[in-house]
């Protein structure tokens, strides 16, 4: 016989796996070794004999050949039917259960545990995996579940995963539970108990429990408690903690009632009127004083607590398995006895409130340094102001630096509207200001936001305007805090989401960490905060766990908050690693306030050049310019990035050192693997953003998003770039970066796509208007690649540059001369490209009127290889033909003879040599039949019939 046990006090999830596992198992019966949950017991009343139930009681112990246990992993939980365990002849012990991390005292054979919402999920994936596999048409029937069959395991995955919004519930319960519904659901049945609501007895426990609900405050969440005597067992406690939840609107709470055991219940195990649920009429009635106590509990009081939480960062399993019970982060219970409540209740406050996380402080949240403006400034002025930084509002300080007001965008726009650009902002700001203090904890905050209605808040120490939150701040920070719960739980999570300088550390080589330790307590000294920014964080992000990353170049940013880090701040710890680190070169950029440190095969840190810059901002004042560059703070810095998985940042020093900066979704669009742009104009502003666009997508293997993708079309649409290409003093600009970019490009392995890529957004006219990818470019690109290949192996010559050459070759030439100097190619580069159409047209000339050999080398060997390779990839086949049997063979055709060997052999040294040499290399290349010359006495005797010396 198969037997499946469920846990005493069997709930719906416990059942509905049971119903399953009897289609896995045929003839296998279910077992409730300690009754049921009321709702459940109510189900059954119905349907009882629709299932494959038995009592403990009619089963011989000496026919049970295996036992599968549901929904538990603990002996205790088993009632009395746990001494089967231990029977000398089981074949097998099977367990299925979703509550992870927990000890098991069951020797069992095998284990299905996994992280799903419902352990009936994992049964239902069961049978959809046996309904699937080949061979399985004769069992299809059999794998038709009844309508009762569906809905109790439908009930199962509803009850435990709140119809699909508890925070445990997973993509996988939502899909158990639409195949599910395929096979004859009750919906009916499915709304009356998932929610039947309280019975009269819970309801006058309702009563007593909101009238003693004692509670506390831990960094604004409200934890409460309640302590019921009773003078028995009471089903359904576990709703009644669920009603208490809501309607004390406490972020958890935790229930205990206590109550003797019955005279006719001791000595049953377990297995009297309690354990089944079921309870007498004189019971419903009989509920004691919750303020009387037991002064000294009996051994066989008993005591039920259950857990209910909804503050994310807390686990209810790990405090309830301390005092012998379990279930999930946000519900769990236990059964005791013989203990006095008062302590467990205690022990479970206390707990509860060390593992709630000590929630951001203003200060860690502010943008510091605020944009600010004196009350006469005007409402044009302010209306710029706006502009130029992308603030919703401004601060306005008084000459002594003092607050006294705050004007928003709306309040700027309405001025504007009404024609009062000329007026000052003092008749327009804000003056009844809330204010807050950089320790003004995220929930106090909140609070003011949703009191008063207020977008952001000044934020103030000793009188003094150091920073401001705003509502988009808190917003930012509560989706990221939810976005690190979700990855936590998600199967398929990045690596190092939540855990990040112990991943950090494991991943890079030992000298580089004690780098980045170094530089944090430099940084921590100073009162900053320094992070790990842009590139090494997205790479960090997406390597796999076992791999040691080569990481050449890292950037940090220094925020110094409010701690007065002026715009040096980056240059000052970058010299105070210089002296840790003496082998290192620095060099300092100040137009953009950043320092760099630099290794060369360094006998530790290898070749490393590592980026440090205190937080800025940046603001185009035209169209692919060179930005202007202010100190700002670390989300300011981020927010003036490209790419959502570049404004990544990992926070390297206390506090809350390790934390992920993800204020723009840049881990789910790695986790989407896409590009996606910050900005709207950012492309307009600075086109090579286009060409990392690319660079990122092809070397990422990831698509270029849809919105992102229509940036890039209408910027260069817009014809912004052959604007400002025409205009004086400011291409430079825009070309350097350009020439950068190009060069990542045609340098990298993925050239080719990359080049696709480009040409498919039409993003080559950023090199010159006309300038288009067609089928005859791209064989000359392709053609010119195989040349580099067959002449260059040893790439003396610059590949990237060859093919950037071949691009510009294809304008006409009078375009050619502008694009290579305004993308300051090198000075022979500059002057092939310019000669290149003379070149082209003296070769084909002479070409045509050659036949032999000797001509098509004396014309071609005064070109130098990176010239004759472009004559070749844009020349007709006669012409490139002669051009590649040049280069492949004739060049490195040799005459027998040199000038020293003509001296050997008595020629007077002179003009005439060269001739001679020319002749005899002619010979050699054109020789055919009786006088051709192919060794030293050929080349001689052609020498004395052509070139006779004179008699002495």
């Amino acid at each position: 016989m198969d037997v499946i046990l469920c846990h005493t006090t069997a709930d719906f999830d416990a059942l509905g796996a049971a119903v399953g596992l009897t289609r896995l198992k045929a003839g296998a019966k279910i077992v409730l070794p300690g009754g049921a949950h009321p709702v459940v017991r109510d189900f059954l009343a119905l349907h009882r004999d629709e299932f494959a139930l038995m009592e403990r009681r009619s089963i011989n112990p000496e026919q049970i050949r295996s036992v599968t246990i549901v929904d538990t992993q603990q002996r205790d939980r088993l009632g009395k039917a746990a001494e089967w365990l231990d029977l000398p002849h089981l074949t097998e012990i099977v367990l299925y259960d979703h509550h992870l991390n927990q000890d098991t005292d069951i020797p069992a054979t095998q284990t299905y545990i996994e992280s799903v919402g419902a352990t009936t999920t994992l049964v239902v994936e069961h049978l959809q995996k046996l309904a699937g596999e080949p061979g399985a048409e004769g069992k299809l029937s059999e794998l038709f579940l009844t309508p009762a069959e569906a809905t109790v395991m439908a009930l199962g995955i509803h009850v435990d995963t709140g119809s699909l919004t508890f925070e445990h519930t997973t993509p996988r319960d939502a899909a158990a539970l639409a195949w599910l519904m395929t096979q004859g659901v009750s919906l009916k049945a499915i709304a009356e108990y998932v929610d039947p609501g309280l019975s009269r007895q819970l309801q006058e426990l309702l009563k007593v429990s909101l009238n003693n609900l004692q509670s506390t405050t831990r960094w604004g969440y409200t934890i409460s408690w309640c302590l019921l005597n009773t003078e028995g067992f009471v089903p359904g406690l576990s709703s009644l903690t669920t009603q208490l939840l809501e309607l004390t609107e406490s972020d958890a709470v935790f229930l205990a009632a206590r109550y003797p055991l019955r005279e006719e219940e001791r000595g049953r195990g377990g297995e009297g009127e309690w354990g089944s649920g079921r309870v007498g009429e004189e019971e419903e009635s009989a509920i004691a004083n919750p303020k009387s106590e037991i002064p000294n509990p009996k051994s066989d009081d008993r005591l039920t607590v259950i857990g209910r939480s909804r503050i994310e960062g807390t686990n209810l399993n790990q405090l309830f398995q301390q005092i012998g019970g379990g279930g999930h982060s946000q519900a769990a219970s236990a059964s005791l006895r013989g203990v006095d409540p008062l302590p467990i209740l205690a022990q479970l406050v206390e707990q509860i409130e060390n593992q709630i996380p000590h929630p951001p402080t203003a200060q860690e949240l502010m943008s510091s340094p605020v944009r600010t403006i004196r009350p006469d400034t005007t409402i044009e002025q302010a209306q710029r102001i706006l502009l130029r930084y992308g603030h919703s509002g401004l601060s306005v300080v008084d000459n002594q630096d003092r607050l006294v007001g705050i004007i928003s965008r709306r309040d700027i726009d309405i001025a504007l509207h009404h024609g009062f650009s000329h007026a000052r902002v003092k008749g327009y700001m804000t003056t009844n200001l809330k204010t807050i203090a950089p320790d003004t904890s995220l929930p106090e905050i909140e609070s003011l936001m949703v009191t008063y209605d207020i977008g952001r808040l000044p934020v103030l120490e000793t009188g003094q305007l150091v920073g401001i939150v705003t509502r988009t701040d808190v917003l930012r920070l509560i989706h990221q805090e939810k976005a690190k719960v979700k990855s936590q739980k998600s199967e398929e999570n990045l690596p190092l989401a939540s855990c990040l300088l112990p991943s950090i550390r494991d991943r890079l080589a030992p000298p580089l960490w004690q780098l980045l330790e170094k530089a944090s307590q430099q940084a921590e000294k100073r009162g900053w905060h320094l992070y790990l920014v842009g590139g090494a964080v997205r790479d960090l992000l997406l390597a796999r766990s076992a791999n040691i990353l080569m990481i050449e170049d890292i950037d940090l940013v220094v925020d110094g908050f409010h701690k007065s880090a002026d715009v040096g701040a980056g240059v000052e710890l970058a010299k105070a690693l210089q002296q840790l680190y003496p082998n290192a070169r620095l060099d300092v950029h100040g137009q953009f306030q950043t320092a760099a440190l630099l290794w060369h095969n360094d006998p530790e840190l290898g070749s490393l050049w590592v980026d440090i810059a205190t937080a800025r901002t940046e603001f185009y004042p035209y169209p692919a310019a060179n930005p202007e560059v202010e100190a700002s703070s670390i989300r300011q810095d981020l927010y003036r990035r490209d790419f959502t998985i570049n404004a990544l940042a990992v926070r390297l020093n206390e506090p809350r050192a390790g934390e992920l900066l993800d204020f723009f979704g840049g881990v789910l669009d790695l986790q989407s693997r896409q590009i996606r742009v910050l900005h709207a104009n950012s492309f307009i502003e600075d086109p090579t953003r286009i060409y990392r666009a690319v660079r990122f997508a092809v070397r990422l293997g990831f698509e270029i998003e849809a919105q992102t993708a229509r940036y890039i079309r209408y910027a260069l649409a817009s014809g912004i770039y052959e604007q400002v290409q025409g205009k004086n003093g400011r291409a430079p600009a825009l070309e350097t970066r350009l020439k950068s970019e190009l060069k990542y490009i045609l340098q990298a392995p993925y050239w080719k796509p990359a080049l696709q890529l480009l040409a498919d957004l039409g993003a080559l006219r950023c090199i010159h208007p006309t300038l288009e990818l067609d089928e005859k470019l791209w064989w000359q690109v392709r053609l010119l690649d195989r040349c580099l290949r067959r002449f260059d192996p040893q790439k003396s010559l610059e590949h990237w540059q060859m093919r950037l050459e071949v691009l510009i070759a294809y304008l006409i030439p009078e375009y050619r001369g502008k694009v290579v100097t305004n993308l300051q190619l090198p000075v022979d580069s500059i002057e092939r490209l310019q000669n290149l159409a003379l070149a082209q047209s003296e070769v084909m000339e002479t070409l045509s009127k050659c036949d032999r050999k000797s001509e098509i080398v004396r014309s071609l060997r005064r070109y130098d290889l990176p010239t004759l390779i472009l004559i070749a990839v844009q020349s007709p086949r006669d012409v490139r033909r002669k051009i590649w049997l040049y280069l492949t063979d004739w060049r490195n055709v040799k005459a027998p003879l040199n000038g020293n060997d003509l001296k050997a052999l008595g020629y007077k040294p002179g003009p005439q040599y060269s001739k001679m040499l020319d002749d005899l290399l002619a010979a050699t290349l054109d020789g055919e039949g009786v006088g051709v010359v192919c060794d030293r006495a050929s080349a001689e005797a052609f020498l004395a019939e052509h070139f006779p010396k004179p008699a002495k």
